[in-house]
Order: structure tokens, then sequence, then C-alpha cells
């Protein structure tokens, strides 16, 4: 290795070192064992433009190992992104641009939040199959405006975790050649040795999934450039470069061990391993210039790059307008005015099941809005979320409109967020309610990252009958609405399941799921002059008393709202004057001011609420006397109309509990 490659990667090694020392806190070992593959990658291979960080075209540079996140802030640092020395110093301090694990949007350069391990790898996955979706769609054979590369690091902790099987097996399934993961195998986690609990051959392993694999000294500088070269090359096939290295190379007594893992090294042991490497040990944070040449020498080497890019794309602008303009409505996800009604109008005037009145209406959206992508965990079927006459994407055709990723429920949530990183798309995503606790991690880091993902869940509740309490979600309504971030609309009929739809394509920065029903629900009764768009606001009115002054506001959600409906007929025979109330959204309802709320709920009359779950959360509905009508344990296997009878989910049974109660008060 030339003397001045040496100099530069200590620099990245120690610039890593000295962030987490200043800080007292982080992850010095893997940013000092991978920083020669990071030299290597960015300085030769990775195409870049740190005052366009949004370029379409740029590779893509993923850290999945997002322990060692001053690896990636070092790069970032010198390679000329707005991320100054000064940020460095403030690693993992209050309001920093430099938290303790990569964030997205805290600073250009850093493509997604990273941290649970295995996201990354996997939010890759996704960004991967965007650019493919998008170069099929979009590229001509003059015009190649899509064609870079996704590039990570990742871990043992990354391949341990069992998300990254589920990411490796469609991503190999398909046949993503513009994927390139540099492993970093130093056999340390925090216990100790990998050979604890990992003990398989990695490289065999990826190759049964159909990947391209390499092994390589994660130090030698020709061999990583050889490796990074052979995965440009293969194009059918995604590439795992495996990469020997040592955790804390430099560091003269914690080298190699678990220790150096995840706490920094200390003064004295910081000094030593500078004079280990032969760097200078006087002064923190140091970058000599010669080492700042060679970024300013790449950027130089990249403008070109960007430049010829940025003629190619003004041509293919010129010579293909209607892709231009499909691109930019897409880029811009772009909503139609009319969407709400358009959807509306589509509605068949017939009871069925939620998931089958939202699977017409997907199937609606999708002409009116093309940034619509997504698929199913091997469920569409159920959860109607095919897109008919229409075919699926599969290895070397990705133009089709249905996504099939298989029983891997983890792996499709995570991967969602890598497409909706990735820009020009909105995905979705399907599977049965209670298979989301699969998804919850994945979920969670959408919200966290402001992403447009649209989850379809479908047999909502212990209706789902007779497959019994295992596929009968009863906390999962619960568990989702307590994710900030996450809207959760539980639509009771087709009116509301087009709002729902209409909500999620519009909400542009954050998740939402749609829980939908298995079994058929009537259609409601509104007054003639309502408006379909007050079900954005996440609760309203739906059937009001017959006099002033209810006794009582009957609240439900979902498929519970025609119970509450019919119990409401059988209190008024009883001389009771009732308001039914919808809240598809409670969580929505609560955002409103308090003056729309107040006039949906006053907050002295009593309030009896509906809903076949448990009741997590909906203590915030009122001060009230309150009565929860609801699941108290997990359901069984039965008809779902032995279940209703048997659970208390009828309108006789609610209006007796109701009146029951009311006599107490």
């Amino acid at each position: 290795m030339q003397r001045l490659e040496q100099l530069a990667v200590n620099t990245i090694r120690f610039l890593a070192v000295d962030g987490v020392q200043k800080a007292n806190s982080g992850h010095p070992g893997m940013p000092m064992g991978m920083a020669d593959c990071a030299y290597v990658l960015w300085t030769k291979f990775l195409n870049y433009n740190p005052q366009d960080p949004q370029w379409i075209n740029r590779d893509r540079f993923v850290l999945s190992a997002g322990h060692g996140s001053m690896l990636l802030y070092a790069m970032l640092h010198l390679a000329g992104y707005d991320l100054s020395l000064n940020d460095l110093r403030q690693f993992r301090q209050w309001q920093s641009k430099t938290p303790g694990h990569p964030e997205y949007r805290h600073v250009p350069g850093v493509e997604t939040t990273t941290g649970p391990l295995g996201q990354g790898l996997s939010n890759g996955v996704g960004m991967a199959l965007a650019m493919k979706i998008l170069a099929d769609r979009f590229n001509t054979p003059e015009h190649p405006v899509f064609n870079h590369h996704v590039y990570a690091i990742v871990s043992d902790g990354d391949l341990m975790e069992g998300i990254s099987s589920e990411a490796a097996s469609i991503a190999g399934h398909l046949g993503l050649g513009n994927i390139i993961y540099i492993y970093d195998d130093n056999s340390i986690t925090i216990e100790g040795n990998t050979e604890l609990a990992f003990s398989e051959d990695v490289p065999g392993r990826f190759e049964s999934y159909g990947w391209h694999t390499v092994k390589i000294d994660g130090r030698d500088h020709e061999a990583i450039a050889q490796a990074i070269q052979s995965g440009i090359n293969e194009k059918e096939k995604p590439t795992l470069i495996c990469a020997k290295t040592i955790i804390g190379y430099g560091s003269p007594n914690q080298a190699g061990t678990s220790g150096v893992h995840g706490a920094p090294l200390g003064e004295e042991e910081v000094i030593a391993a500078k004079k280990n490497m032969g760097f200078p040990s006087e002064s923190s944070f140091y970058i000599p210039d010669e080492v700042r040449e060679i970024f300013c020498k790449r950027k130089d080497q990249l403008k070109p790059v960007y430049d010829e890019w940025t003629v190619l794309y003004k041509d293919w602008q010129i010579s293909n307008p209607e892709k231009f303009e499909l691109w930019r409505s897409m880029k811009d996800r772009n909503i139609p005015e009319d969407l709400e009604e358009k959807l509306v109008a589509a509605l068949p005037e017939k009871p069925m099941a939620t998931r089958g009145l939202g699977g017409k209406i997907l199937n609606l959206a999708v002409t009116l809005v093309p940034s619509i992508i997504g698929g199913s965990a091997d469920l569409s079927p159920s959860t109607k979320t095919n897109i008919v006459n229409q075919s699926s994407i599969k290895k070397g055709d990705y133009s089709g409109m249905n996504l099939h990723f298989g029983i891997r429920e983890h792996a499709m949530g995570s991967i969602l967020n890598g497409m909706a990183l990735y820009g020009g798309l909105i995905p979705y995503g399907s599977t049965f309610l209670v298979f989301s606790d699969y998804m919850r991690p994945a979920i969670r880091l959408a919200s966290i990252m402001n992403q447009q993902v649209i989850y379809v869940f479908t047999h909502d509740s212990i209706f789902v009958g007779e497959d019994g309490p295992t596929h009968q979600p009863v906390e999962h309504a619960a568990a989702l609405r307590v994710i900030p971030g996450v809207t959760v609309f539980r639509p009771a009929d087709g009116l509301e399941t087009a709002m729902a739809w209409a909500f999620a394509l519009r909400k542009k920065n954050g998740p939402t799921a749609l829980l939908l029903t298995r079994q058929t629900v009537p259609v409601l009764n509104r007054d003639s002059d309502f408006n379909p768009e007050i079900i954005q606001k996440g609760g309203y009115v739906i059937a009001r008393e017959n006099q002033d002054n209810p006794d009582v506001i009957l609240v439900a959600s979902g498929s519970e709202v025609s119970i509450a409906v019919e119990a409401k007929t059988i209190l008024e025979g009883q001389g009771k004057c009732v308001r039914v109330v919808s809240m598809p959204s409670p969580e929505t309802f609560w955002q409103q001011d308090q003056a729309y709320q107040d006039s949906v709920i006053p907050g002295h009359i009593p309030v009896a609420l509906i809903e076949a779950g448990v009741e997590q959360g909906w203590h915030k509905l009122t001060r009230a006397p309150f009565l929860f009508i609801g699941m108290r344990s997990y359901g069984a296997s039965g008809p779902y109309k032995v279940l209703a009878e048997k659970y208390g989910f009828t309108g006789s049974a609610v209006a007796e509990m109701a009146a029951c109660w009311l006599k107490e008060l």
C-alpha cells in the first residue's frame, strides 16, 4: 500500500476514534477495521455529488452496521458533504448532525436510518428494486438514466438477524445485480467471538440465495478494488464481498477483542494506536492536507460523470416528453385534486368486506396515481391487493405492477422503506393484521424517517372466525396506534375505505395502516348532505340522536359501527336518546381542534366504546363515564357470527350492556 493511501486510511480510522473518544460513547472498532474498504469504495467507485446530494442516479451507500456511524460521518466530511469538522466533534451530542446511529435527513448523504441490525441491508434491497422498476419504466437504449449501484457495509450482526435472510433471499430471487454489499467479517460481537453463536458458511448461504460472493482480505486495497469491480461486472446477481478484517485494527491492546466493539479506546490507548499506525498523536480530528487533496481530486473526477449524466437526462427529457412528464409526476408523488370523488364514484352499492372494497379502490387508484407500487406477503388472494390484468415483477422483467414478497413480512416492511426512500414511488404491502407483529420494527422506522408507506392489513378482528386465536388480532390495532407518526384507519364500509385510501395517498410525511375486514359489512346510511371528506378527520357523527342532549354516545370503529347503529335503534325503542360516532382513526380525531372534538363527543355525555379488540388507548376519548365493550381475552375458533354472539358483538348485546350500565350511573 502506498504511503499516501495508508495516511488517508488512518485519517478515516482516527477521525472515528477521536469522535467516539470525545463523546465518551460509541463504537470505534468497526470503523477502525473497515477504514480500508471504505476508502477504496469512496475514492475509486462510489458515484456521488455533494453539491446535489439528491441526484437521482447517485450510487446509494448504506451503513447497515449503523453502530459504526463515525465511519460514515468521516467519509461524508472528507467527501465534501455539508458536515463540518465541528459536527464530527459533536458526535452523539444533543441536536448534533452526527447522532449515535445514522439518521435520515439529519445530514445529506445519510440514505436511511440504521441501527437495528438487518434493516439497512434490507432497505438497500428496496432501493435496488426501486431502481430496477424505474429503469424499466423510463430507460431507453439511448438514455439509461437509471443505472447506478447500491452499496452497503454489513456486519456479523446484520447477517444474524432473520430479516437479512428474508431480504437476501428475495434479492437473489429477483436478480438484483445492482447490489454490492461488503461484509465486515471481523468475528467479534458484543459478547465475544462469533463462534459463540455463529458458525455458518456465510458465502455458501448467500450463494444458495443466488448471490455472487467474493472472499478477500479487508486491508488489501487491490483485492478490495477487484472484488468491487467484479460486483459491478456481475449484472444478474447481487454481490456479497466477504472482507476478513480485524475489529479495532491499529489498537495495540484492544484490536480483535469484543471490548473495542462498543466503548471508547481510552485516552492512553488512542495515543498508543496512533503511534502504532504511524499517525500524528499530538492532536485529535487531524486531517493532513494531502488527504484532503485525495478527496478533492475524487470530487473533480466525479464532476464529469455527473455532468455527462445531466446532459443525458436533458436529452432524454427532450426525446421522451411523455416519460419525462410521468417521471415528474411520480417524483413529486402528485395526487389528483378530485381523487376522493373518483374513488367514491367507483364504490359498489352492495355490502362487501372492506378488504374487497379496498381491492377495488386500489385497482382504480393505481390508474390515477402512477407512483403506487406494491404487493403482499403471499396473501394477495386474501388481502385483495393484486392489480388485475397486470403482470408480476420478476427477475429480468421489472415492468409489472405486482410484487410478490413471499412469506417474508419483516423484509417486506423494510424493503418498502427502501423503495420509499429511493424516491418517486408510494409503496404498499399487505398481509393479515395479526402478522403486523413481524413487521413492527420496519413500521417504526418508516415513522421515524417520515416515509410514505401504506400497509394493507386485512382479517382485522376475531371475526376472522374459524382460523382461531392464532390468526385473530386482538391487541394489534392498539399496538399500531401507539407508534408515534403511524396513522391507523379501520374503516366501517366502502365510503370510509375510499376516504382512508385517499388519506394514505395524500399523507406524504409518514406511514398509514389500513385495517380491513374479512367478513361482509353493510353499506351504512348517512344524511343526504353528508360530506365524505369529514371521514378524514378520524371521527364523526354517523347517526344523530332523535332529540337534543343524548343519553349516551356509542362510539365504534370498523365492522362494529353497524353493530352500534343497530344498538341505537334498540335503545331508542327503550326511550333512550342515542348518538353513534364512527371512529375509524382515533389518533387522527385527536389531532383535530377541540371545538370539532367537542361537537362530535361533548365532554359531559357518557360514552360506550365498541371495538373487537383491547381497550388500550381508548381511555383518552372522554372524561365522562366510559364503558368499554371489547375483548379482554383471545378469540376462539368458530364461524364469525357465532363469535359475535358469544363475545357480545351484536346490536342486542351492546344495547343490553349499555342500558344496564346507564342504570348504574
